[in-house]
């Protein structure tokens, strides 16, 4: 469902399993390229306090009755069924001002971070509702009584407010990791470009794919939906520094102690480093680069460059080479496919843009570009938001001040020399906290001081170099499976980052009990909980009679001289430990000749393997294998092996395994322990 320019439908708001309008015609939102009106926006009239409670009593309750598995395969069908769609969101996408390309992050890019973590949920969660973290803690000598640490779902809603320059990208990559985790969402778009987000939310909903209550949309003002947070609730906040710390400051926020994530203004930077002058592959990389980031969605990033710190030896050479690659950046109607830059989202903002500009004028001189003469190829230059990227230049930066504080959201950035790395990696410093900064160099030492020079104050730090130029996702790509987030002025969260992300919408508790209470909590057999031994091998039981704590203690192995000396021969691994007695007895963890590790889990294989064709179909892996007690020749090896986690996989006739493995010598000590991984039929025959 598209919106006709010229014809202004009113936005709808979905809570409370309805779709509902605001109670008067709402505000105009126009098209950023023609200035028509696109759409009318209004919430008022809307119950906020009733939104949280239906999401807490219908969408929380039935995602947490799914397991994280049954909820990454939602967002994957999810995902799916969006991809199709996908034409139906681009056409729209124009009027907000994105071309195809920048449309291509905001609707694809969102689309696959859905994806991504259907995919990470899959591979890295267990198919429970329960997430287990960290190791056991024994905290008694007979293992009476112990403690783990558990993931539990918040039993609140997330509530996400987002800026208007990724109206999909920025509501997908935030309820990906929320919904996995088995929480509800409130999304509040910002209302610049809200019309794109409500057409998404609507496919989203007519999918069918999630439960009531789980995805519900605000189009306009929140109201006041904060005074009903609770310490069960989240916040999450994508715009500008002072409106976070005003939502962050919110009295029922800081009295129920909500969590609270924001992203804010950056002023991300960019160095070249002094290896990388004209002529290098690292100078031509930077120069793309830099001009990318400041052309695509008209500089409208949160991730984008605002400050580009340059050896003062090249400072020439960058701006001439920055001009004469954005001479080549063609402006217009981002709908002509000769368009490499659309307008910005408004002419409101643009004139926001202008006045930034204004500001840093006392620092700064513009060494390339026009504010007032905009040169279109299509397009209205007067009615649509057009504005000429932008080149500034501040000749003394590290007396200035205005440039590392204030952020122009737009097609802007600014030239700083430097004449050390470490000046490069000070003024960096002065922005108070980055999403991102980059660095491009070919040169070990310069790259190892300037990373970590900037790491403590950026959420995530690019190396450009000739060898990853080629495959790099550059520098204003936030991915899923890294953190996106940075700290101080940046807001001090960290959205994405794979499983981090979801455990933010999870509260961490440590359990503490006799074992098998634990066990039963945590569905993961735990040293000490009761395990069963019924006669019947555990490999010959498919997963539907396998259980929990299922048992086996081998019969006995002697380990000979001749064991040792055939493995090393045969293996290749004559260590000298295991072939002169001699030296072996001079190191200080042996008595003499061992044998090898590797044929000590070996033998433990051939213990506790049962040979014949049955429903174990393979052994993918050992974890956390440690080797505890030298083994002689002499010595008597046996295995008791423990049923410890089931996972099955969803649709697949297969699941996984985890066994506790522990490999004892003839005096009951360690020798051996691990974690055996194998995948076992759900059914056999």
């Amino acid at each position: 469902m598209g919106i006709a320019s010229g014809n202004p439908r009113q936005l709808e708001s979905f809570v409370c399993g309805e779709w509902v309008r605001g109670a008067r015609e709402g505000l105009p939102l126009h098209d950023a390229t023609t200035g028509e009106p696109v759409a009318l926006i209004d919430s008022s009239g809307i119950d906020f306090a009733a939104a949280l409670n239906y999401g807490r009593s219908r969408g929380g309750p039935a995602l947490r009755a799914m397991t994280f598995h049954e909820r990454a395969g939602m967002l994957r069908a999810l995902g799916q069924a969006l991809m199709e769609l996908k034409e139906e969101f681009y056409a729209l996408s124009y009027a907000t001002g994105a071309t195809r390309s920048d449309s291509w992050i905001d609707i694809e890019g969102g689309i696959g971070t859905l994806l991504s973590y259907a995919s990470k949920g899959r591979r890295e969660l267990p198919d429970t509702r329960v997430l287990i973290e960290g190791d056991v803690e024994s905290l008694s000598r007979d293992n009476s009584f112990s403690g783990q640490h558990i993931l539990t779902p918040l039993q609140g809603v997330a509530v996400h407010i987002n800026a208007f320059n990724f109206p999909c990208w920025g509501m997908l990559e935030k309820i990906a990791p929320t919904l996995l985790a088995g929480m509800p969402a409130i999304v509040k778009p910002a209302s610049q470009t809200a019309y794109l987000t409500e057409l998404m939310v609507r496919r989203i909903i007519e999918t069918g794919l999630l439960p009531d209550g789980a995805l519900q949309l605000i189009c306009g003002s929140v109201g006041d939906l904060l005074d009903h947070v609770t310490g069960q609730d989240a916040v999450t906040f994508t715009g500008s520094a002072s409106t976070g710390r005003r939502l962050r400051s919110h009295p029922a926020v800081i009295a129920n102690s909500v969590r609270f994530t924001m992203e804010a203004d950056s002023l991300n930077s960019c160095i070249l480093g002094q290896d990388a002058g004209p002529g290098t592959e690292e100078f031509d990389l930077f120069i793309k680069e830099v001009a990318r980031e400041m052309t695509v969605k008209a500089g409208q990033k949160c991730t984008a460059i605002r400050r580009v710190m340059v050896p003062r030896a090249h400072c020439d050479a960058v701006v001439s080479a920055l001009g004469k690659r954005l001479t080549t950046v063609s402006i217009g109607n981002p709908a002509d496919e000769a368009v490499r830059m659309g307008p910005l989202a408004s002419l409101e903002q643009r004139e926001e843009v202008r006045a930034r500009i204004h500001d840093l004028s006392p620092e700064t001189r513009i060494v390339f570009g026009d504010l007032d003469r905009i040169e279109v190829i299509s397009g209205d230059s007067e009615k649509g938001a057009f504005l000429n990227p932008v080149l500034l230049l501040c000749e003394s930066p590290d007396n200035a001040r205005a440039v590392h504080d204030v952020e122009i959201f737009g097609p802007v950035s600014t030239i700083l020399p430097y004449d050390s790395p470490a000046e490069a990696v000070d003024l960096a410093l002065r922005g108070k906290g980055s999403l991102v900064a980059s660095v491009f160099t070919n040169d070990p030492v310069i790259a190892e001081e300037t990373v970590l020079g900037l790491a403590p104050f950026h959420g995530r730090v690019l190396i450009g170099n000739r060898t990853s130029g080629k495959t790099s996702t550059g520098h204003g790509s936030p991915l899923p499976v890294l953190v996106h987030g940075g700290p101080g002025r940046a807001g001090g969260g960290e959205e994405l980052g794979g499983m981090r992300s979801v455990k933010h919408y999870m509260q961490r508790s440590a359990v503490q009990g006799a074992p098998r209470l634990l066990s039963a909590v945590t569905g993961r057999w735990i040293e000490g909980a009761p395990a069963r031994s019924d006669g019947v091998h555990p490999f010959r039981k498919s997963l539907a009679e396998l259980r929990i704590g299922d048992q086996i203690v081998t019969g006995k192995r002697t380990v000979t001289l001749e064991d040792i000396e055939h493995f090393a021969h045969f293996t290749g691994d004559t260590f000298y430990a295991h072939m002169d007695e001699e030296a072996a007895r001079a190191n200080p963890f042996f008595d003499g000749r061992v044998a090898h590790g590797y044929l000590i889990v070996s033998f433990a294989a051939g213990l506790f393997v049962d040979p014949a064709p049955g429903p174990v179909l393979a052994n993918y892996g050992v974890d956390n294998l440690r080797f505890l007690t030298p083994v002689n020749p002499g010595d008597v090896l046996q295995v008791r092996l423990t049923c410890k986690d089931i996972n099955p996989r969803g649709s697949a006739e297969h699941g996984e395994v985890r066994w506790d493995c522990r490999v004892t010598n003839q005096h009951e000590a360690m020798v051996a322990q691990y974690d055996v991984l194998t995948m076992v039929a759900k059914s056999w025959p």
